[in-house]
């Protein structure tokens, strides 16, 4: 598609210290991932837990923390809709979890990702059947559309063409494999094929090429939560790097970079705490300490045990009390049910 546009494209100096310094971290992934099978665990389950609840909070989609784990990590049932879209997002990132080594990314499977993390959906796994816009909702009730995709006519051969042209990039070898996966998912967001959940699929789609490469970290670091963390500087490097996709004549630089960006991120998290941290005492306290600095406002006791799944509610307490000594964390109230907020530092 359009953003395989170049035979030889010109990556620019600072694209490549990017590129250069996240396979200097995947070099180095193995090692991390060999010296505490406990603590890897409890990130693994983390990074389910902030990466089906941060890519259904992107779009809007909610569900009260208490209720993460049961449903993510448990075998709670869904109570709502909004709980039926975060469970079946981890159904998808099951699949990739599992599968991903023997899957190729082809409408088919773009149509599965959709499928599973759609559920019950009518149109799960479907092609839009109507035309659609990506829009800007302005504070004062003012919608904007910002980008026309395709047409629904137009869409299953281009989904065909995509999937054709980034698995000949692939075996010709003719991109930086980074470079490819960017193409796909800026491609795939500008055709737009689905008439929801096309935010979602695009981070699976994300997870699934990237695990194909061997960039592991997204099982560790929830790509999705730093996403989240900088959500408007997703959207507005896609929006720079859509503007006259049809023509194909946009730069995709910005929204490479802000991928690059993701990456090494989530790569810096991964080796600052799974390269340091020991099997030894500390290292459940370094979990509960990661899950506290990660919140959104203000929290309670419960979202952190239930964030941390493999650490006892005494320690989590203990954390507690050490922080609020040391003036990290303040409490609002309390109670077991007290909200508690991190102190802003001077």
């Amino acid at each position: 598609m359009h953003s395989f546009k170049e035979d030889n494209p010109k990556i620019p100096l600072g694209s490549v210290w990017l590129m250069n310094s996240i396979s200097e971290f995947k070099g180095k992934q193995d090692i991390y991932t060999k010296q505490s099978p406990q603590i890897l665990k409890s990130m693994i389950e983390i990074a389910l837990i902030e990466s089906a609840e941060s890519s259904n909070r992107i779009e809007g989609i909610t569900v009260e923390k208490n209720r993460l784990k049961p449903l993510i990590i448990g075998k709670s049932k869904p109570r709502d809709r909004s709980e039926e879209e975060v469970a079946d997002y981890r159904k998808a990132l099951d699949w990739i979890h599992k599968k991903y080594a023997s899957l190729r990314i082809s409408p088919e499977v773009i149509q599965e990702l959709h499928c599973l993390c759609r559920g019950e959906s009518w149109d799960a796994g479907k092609w839009k059947d109507k035309d659609n816009n990506i829009v800007k909702k302005h504070a004062n009730g003012c919608i904007e559309v910002i980008f026309k995709p395709l047409s629904s006519k137009e869409t299953p051969r281009a989904m065909e063409q995509l999937c054709l042209v980034y698995e000949n990039s692939i075996t010709q070898l003719k991109y930086p494999d980074l470079y490819s996966i960017a193409c796909l998912i800026l491609d795939f967001l500008s055709i737009h094929p689905f008439r929801d959940g096309n935010g979602r699929v695009s981070r699976l789609l994300m997870l699934l090429a990237l695990y194909q490469h061997n960039y592991q970290v997204g099982k560790y670091i929830s790509l999705e939560r730093i996403i989240e963390q900088s959500k408007e500087t997703y959207y507005e490097t896609l929006n720079k790097s859509s503007q006259k996709w049809h023509q194909a004549k946009h730069d995709i630089y910005p929204w490479f970079n802000y991928f690059l960006g993701t990456i090494l991120d989530a790569y810096k998290e991964f080796e600052q705490r799974a390269g340091t941290v020991k099997p030894a005492r500390g290292a459940k306290t370094s979990i509960v300490e990661h899950a506290i600095k990660n919140q959104v406002g203000k929290f309670t006791l419960s979202d952190i045990i239930g964030d941390c799944p493999s650490v006892s509610r005494d320690m989590v307490r203990n954390v507690f009390k050490r922080l609020a000594k040391q003036k990290r964390i303040q409490c609002l109230g309390k109670g077991q049910s007290a909200k508690w907020e991190l102190v802003a530092k001077e």
